[in-house]
């Protein structure tokens, strides 16, 4: 709801921004469409509801709740539209919202792989540990730069790379490694030394300096360090780093439980999880040992050639079809493979809301009231044998 000129609370653009810090719209798949779909970024914001779905009955709830911001995870509009009509279910969602000036948000599959996101929160439901991801998302690029300077130049160096970006690793900056050394070279004729004299040779005290950069800066980095060089020509070394395959963030998660078998874990997957009329599908021996636990929060069936590969002893996603589930099986019966765990779309995306949730609190405080949806949005409402 629109606020007064010295409204403490945060605006729409602020808490855009926050959201979009924890789960990058550049992370998200090409296909996808996240971010702030509407929404006035001057305005304040005092009320904020999390939701998986934008379906009719949670901007419903939005609107009885007086929010003016509705964060979902899947988009409103996926697929391209040429109206926004109340006619159709997304155009009637579209003018609920902005008739009481709630924004909508969305955080799709930049959310899923990200650190806190949907698949993480998926795992820490079910209670696996040493979480990493199924595929590591790439690693930022990054460049090192090697430059060699007289011993006098070295701090006004440091500062200089400093300056423009260079030596910032996570939550540090100015990072950088010395050694010290000689440098030897003899100037030829024509040069114009800054030490020595042309045709004799030159023993220097200089430093070695080292430091990592990305690579989009790397031109940046350069023309900073030859400003300040006080050499006419530079001994330097520019090396692109490899990708450790590291990466916290990524599609899925893969982790360890305590030794069980595939019925018992199926059958905590179902407690863990909200209940619906669907329940929760296996393939598999139910007598099978299970340790390690490969997931995918949403549909997941693209991961089933990934997960044959690792040491996962089930897998648990959604929206698995026939054909892809039984090629799967199929191969597990002949090399080896994951059992199959097929849960609720909805459910396994819901356990993401307490964690975005808890975060807005944490980060917006008193200002901000934040409250998880009660609607449930799974689309199945009977099961008949």
């Amino acid at each position: 709801m629109p606020g007064t000129d010295d409204d403490d609370a945060p605006t729409l653009r602020e808490v855009v921004d926050l959201v979009h810090s924890w789960y990058p719209p550049a992370t998200a798949d090409d296909w996808d469409r996240v971010g702030l779909a509407i929404g006035e970024l001057t305005e304040h914001v005092h009320h904020i509801l999390v939701a998986v779905d934008p379906a009719p009955s949670v901007a419903a709830e939005a609107c009885d709740l007086d929010a003016d911001l509705l964060l979902v995870h899947h988009p409103l509009f996926l697929k391209p539209v040429h109206g926004f009509t109340s006619e159709t279910p997304k155009g009637r969602t579209a003018w609920r919202l902005m008739d009481v000036g709630c924004a909508l948000l969305t955080a799709h599959t930049n959310a899923d792989q990200a650190v806190r996101g949907v698949s993480e929160a998926m795992a820490r439901v079910l209670g696996l540990t040493n979480l990493a991801p199924l595929v590591p998302a790439p690693a930022e690029p990054y460049d090192k730069l090697v430059v060699f300077t007289p011993q006098q130049n070295a701090d006004v160096m440091r500062a200089a790379l400093a300056e423009v970006g260079a030596g910032r690793l996570g939550d540090y900056e100015h990072a950088s490694f010395t050694t010290v050394g000689e440098g030897r070279f003899r100037p030829l004729p024509g040069a114009n030394p800054t030490i020595g004299t042309v045709g004799d040779a030159e023993l220097v005290d200089e430093v070695r300096i080292e430091v990592v950069m990305p690579r989009g800066a790397r031109a940046r980095v350069v023309r900073a360090m030859l400003a300040v060089h006080p050499y006419e020509e530079p001994a330097f070394e520019v090396m692109e780093m490899a990708d450790t395959g590291l990466s916290e963030t990524g599609a899925g998660r893969i982790g360890d439980v305590e030794p069980t078998t595939l019925a018992a874990f199926a059958q905590h997957v179902a407690e863990v999880l909200p209940e619906t009329v669907g329940g929760v599908r296996v393939a598999g021996d139910p007598d099978r040992p299970v340790r390690r636990v490969a997931l995918c929060g949403g549909a997941g069936d693209f991961l089933l050639e990934t997960v044959r590969r690792t040491d996962a002893d089930v897998y648990v996603t959604s929206d698995l079809r026939h054909h892809p589930a039984s090629e799967h099986l199929e191969h597990a019966q002949h090399s080896g493979g994951p059992a199959l765990v097929d849960v609720s779309h909805w459910a396994a995306e819901s356990t993401w809301l307490p964690v975005v949730a808890e975060r807005l609190r944490a980060a917006l405080g008193e200002r901000v009231r934040v409250t998880v949806s009660t609607r449930r949005t799974d689309p199945w409402t009977h099961l008949y044998r």
